[in-house]
């Protein structure tokens, strides 16, 4: 069984650590040892452990899961030659991860919070070389994208990375309008799950515009829902969500 080394041990890395336990060797290198062992008893396999400090990378494939703005700092941390370094980090460019690693290969990748439930939207991009084996490593959190460039990836992260924000503040908006007109909030809140898990699987098939049509009927209710939001302007606040995150991603590069 192939060994993967984890640096840092944050959620992001249990999350992508859990969809790998089965089919890797998990190691995970981190600050503090008592953290480690809370890593691998939540991950519920044997680990490898290590501290961060003279840790050898020599010929291994690296997850990085640190913060972004401790790359330069945990960098000098370590001896060897890497493999490949497959980074999760928002904004941290190909450029920035060479300079400050040590490794034979960069892919950038952008998974999401529902890495927690193997259903992330990972998107990636870098040294096409791994391209397959980046797919069949992520592919264990769900649906994985390769992009041609680190812009596309900048703006793909605005999308699938900040997306569970944004639909998060959607359905707490539509519960709590419901729960408006009069609804019971645990009720509300049973009927947009089950509104959400439904759509998730009719857009995988369905065009959104031709989902819309097929729900408003002339003169409806969902006519009137539907008029309400172009009169609040949701659709331009969308796209603006979308621009803003990206542009916040290339300051972060």
């Amino acid at each position: 069984m192939k060994t993967i080394t984890f640096i840092g041990n944050g959620n992001m890395a249990l999350s992508i650590a859990q969809g790998l336990k089965n089919t890797y060797k998990i190691e995970v290198v981190g600050r503090d040892l008592t953290k480690l062992e809370k890593f691998e008893k939540a991950l519920g396999v044997p680990t490898e452990k290590a501290l961060m400090d003279d840790f050898n990378i020599e010929g291994k494939q690296i997850i990085l899961c640190v913060k972004p703005y401790n790359i330069e700092e945990v960098s000098k941390k370590f001896i060897g030659k890497a493999e490949v370094i497959y980074s999760v980090l928002a904004g941290s460019t190909v450029e920035k991860l060479r300079n400050n690693f040590n490794t034979g290969a960069v892919v950038r990748t952008m998974p999401n919070l529902a890495a927690s439930v193997h259903h992330s939207m990972t998107t990636m991009t870098g040294d096409a070389s791994y391209k397959d084996q980046a797919t069949e490593i992520f592919s264990a959190i769900g649906p994985t994208v390769w992009l041609g460039s680190e812009k596309e990836l900048d703006i793909a992260t605005g999308l699938a990375g900040s997306g569970p924000a944004y639909l998060a503040l959607i359905s707490e908006a539509l519960t709590d309008g419901a729960v408006k007109q009069g609804l019971k909030r645990d009720d509300a809140m049973e009927i947009m799950r089950g509104l959400f898990g439904g759509f998730g699987k009719l857009i995988q098939d369905i065009h959104p515009a031709l989902l819309k049509d097929g729900v408003m009927s002339p003169g409806g209710t969902t006519a009137a829902g539907y008029g309400a939001l172009e009169k609040g302007n949701v659709r331009n606040a969308c796209m603006d969500a979308i621009e803003s995150a990206y542009k916040r991603a290339t300051e972060l590069s």
